[in-house]
């Protein structure tokens, strides 16, 4: 099984890897100089996403003492069974490119060390090896 992952061309501060696509959704949902009908698109989109993608306790795989202030080196990914989850990726993805943004899709099998996983998508701290950046 593949699993999927949006990026832009902005690098995470804590993770060092291209960042994900809802960074740059939100940011554009805020945007004053982005058109109130994407403003709208996106603000569904992410409302969706908010209630149908569980956020996970954790991004790190250590739970030593404080791992909660360490920073995040685990990376999301969505199962490419995840239909309906990518088809509003898809979604976000067309909006956040007609507003100056670079979304690349990136495929990879081998994604790191599994910090979560559920029916939808997976969160890794990527190998040294793992494709990060298309």
């Amino acid at each position: 099984m593949a699993l999927v992952r949006f990026v832009v061309s902005q690098t995470h501060a804590e993770s060092g890897v291209e960042g994900g696509l809802f960074g740059a959704a939100y940011a554009l949902r805020d945007a004053e100089d982005v058109s109130q009908e994407h403003r709208q698109e996106l603000s569904e989109l992410l409302l969706w996403f908010e209630k149908h993608l569980p956020t996970p306790n954790r991004f790190n795989r250590t739970s030593s003492k404080g791992y909660y202030r360490r920073n995040q080196k685990g990376i999301a990914w969505f199962r490419d069974t995840a239909e309906g989850h990518l088809s509003r990726m898809h979604e976000l993805k067309r909006i956040a490119e007609a507003n100056g943004h670079s979304v690349a899709l990136i495929r990879e099998d081998r994604v790191g060390y599994v910090v979560y996983e559920d029916d939808v998508q997976v969160i890794a701290e990527p190998f040294a090896d793992t494709r990060t950046s298309p």
